[in-house]
């Protein structure tokens, strides 16, 4: 059965390659702008269904549909990708020094049955205390931008984390042993 992940992101392609998944990829444009007072866990479910049912509606034959969301949330708020470097600064230090979480939203569907199945993972992240250098010096890598959060944990920005509690690849975009279990339970067998 091929697997087909909704999304155009390096990250999760490169956590499915480096696992033995052999998938194809059919990235989706999908509004990603939270509803007004939207709760995080909301929001990424809902992204990764509607990423996952458009990818679901230009595929033929026999395949699971992966749909996946992450976004970086500090006091029940969203930070989001940053724009601009203004942004960025923001967020870091936003983070600094403080407990995070990262949730993902996983939707999978079956085709051409359309079973489905939702999941979520959240993982806590702790930022050590950043100076104003260091947070120049990370934003001026421009490794910051088109992340959710600011910051690649896989990246430059590992010397900044203490601690994580829960899934690695969840911070990276995709909780892999989650995926993996949805995966075998809609009947998917690794080649």
């Amino acid at each position: 059965m091929r697997l087909i992940l909704a999304s155009s992101s390096p990250r999760r392609a490169v956590i499915l390659r480096d696992a033995g998944i052999v998938f194809e990829s059919a990235p989706v444009a999908v509004d990603e702008t939270p509803w007004h007072n939207e709760p995080p866990l909301h929001l990424v479910r809902r992204l990764a269904k509607a990423k996952a049912s458009a990818a679901a509606e230009r595929v033929t034959g026999s395949a699971i549909v992966i749909g996946a969301d992450t976004e970086v949330v500090v006091d029940g708020e969203v930070l989001g990708k940053p724009a601009a470097r203004l942004d960025a600064r923001e967020i870091l230090q936003r983070l600094s020094g403080r407990i995070h979480e990262v949730i993902t939203g996983l939707e999978l569907i079956r085709l051409p049955d359309r079973a489905s199945r939702s999941e979520q993972e959240t993982t806590r992240v702790t930022f050590a205390t950043l100076s104003a250098l260091e947070i120049d010096d990370y934003i001026a890598s421009g490794e910051c931008y088109d992340k959710a959060g600011g910051y690649a944990i896989q990246g430059r920005a590992a010397r900044f984390i203490t601690r994580v509690e829960g899934c690695y690849f969840n911070v990276v975009g995709l909780p892999l042993a989650r995926l993996y279990r949805a995966l075998r339970d809609l009947g998917w067998t690794p080649d």
